[in-house]
């Protein structure tokens, strides 16, 4: 399908839009078993065995350690959440990734409802789409969702993709005090400048050769002050009144992040910001349109299924308004 909408010069492959949408999975809302009891050991069926292949899956069971509060016994593998603002449900996400030339669905994956499992999703569609049909995007529109430092890296680092995509940013303080925005970031000695003038440092030894800052398990590297320095700052009260010495935390892909928030300062992230209502438009489209308000099949699979008809079906109906029929002869 993908294929014909190529040939018919529907998909350019230029920018790709990628959104996600909830869709309650076909499992009784009301007949959920509390997580910390497990699932009874007499249950056989396709779903369970599904559900016990993607425990290490990045898009499924692998996507957070999180417990969920509740599990299906007739599809585990759906999860239970409440992320639309109403009242929680199992259900799956289906991840559209879309050439925004033509509104197009170019690739199609089901996961959880967890923005470490659609980032991942997305991830996983980008390299499909390059390894079937030799085709990169040179942007990727999204949503704060897959604005990730590990997302935003991936992107930037590894595949050369511009992001136009809301940098996910915790770093701005709330009680008054500096935020890392006032603290300058100097390239050439890997340290930055607090609003007084003194250095925060991930090393203050004069080691014989030169080390490089490494992330921790959590991807930040940590910049100290010198508590000699901020005892003596007249702007401690405004800084880290309650700390010895100010600290920093920066991500091993502020790089990438910066290149996002550089591209959201351009005329043409607003042009994005716009197209982006074309992946929205399509996930309307498909449950008013195509029908797919809820699940009909259960476990990954049967998600896959279900979800890549329909992105089908959808590419139908573009390539039936785009692509002027033949005249008769």
């Amino acid at each position: 399908m993908l294929q014909r909408c190529i040939d018919e010069g529907l998909v350019g492959g230029h920018s790709f839009g990628v959104d996600a949408s909830l869709i309650p999975a076909n499992a009784n809302q009301t007949r959920g078993i509390e997580s910390k009891e497990g699932l009874p050991p007499d249950l056989t069926a396709r779903v369970i065995d599904e559900y016990l292949e993607t425990l290490d899956d990045a898009a499924f069971g692998a996507s957070t350690k999180v417990i969920p509060k509740y599990i299906s016994p007739v599809d585990p593998a759906a999860r239970w959440t409440g992320a639309d603002g109403g009242a929680a449900f199992f259900a799956y996400s289906t991840n559209y990734m879309v050439d925004l030339d033509n509104a197009v669905i170019v690739d199609v994956e089901p996961s959880v409802p967890i923005r470490t499992a659609e980032a991942f999703a997305a991830r996983r569609m980008i390299d499909r789409i390059t390894d079937r049909f030799d085709m990169t995007p040179d942007k990727l529109v999204g949503d704060t969702g897959y604005g990730s430092a590990e997302m935003l890296g991936w992107l930037v680092e590894e595949r050369g993709i511009a992001p136009h995509i809301p940098v996910w940013d915790k770093s701005k303080r709330t009680d008054g005090t500096f935020s890392r925005e006032d603290f300058i970031y100097d390239t050439a000695t890997d340290s930055y400048t607090c609003p007084s003038g003194k250095r925060l440092q991930t090393y203050r030894r004069n080691f014989s050769k030169p080390r490089k800052a490494n992330g921790g398990k959590d991807g930040f590297i940590r910049y100290r002050a010198s508590k000699h320095d901020c005892d003596a700052c007249p702007l401690k009260p405004q800084c880290c009144p309650k700390d010895n010495g100010r600290r920093l935390m920066r991500s091993v892909h502020e790089a990438a992040r910066d290149v996002a928030r550089d591209i959201r300062k351009t005329d043409a992230y607003m042009t994005s910001f716009i197209q982006r209502r074309k992946v929205e438009m399509l996930f309307a489209h498909l449950k008013r349109y195509i029908g797919v308000a809820t699940m009909r099949l259960r476990g990954p699979k049967g998600a896959y299924e279900q979800f890549q008809l329909a992105a089908t079906a959808q590419n139908l109906r573009k390539l039936a308004k785009l692509v002027p029929e033949a005249s008769p002869a």
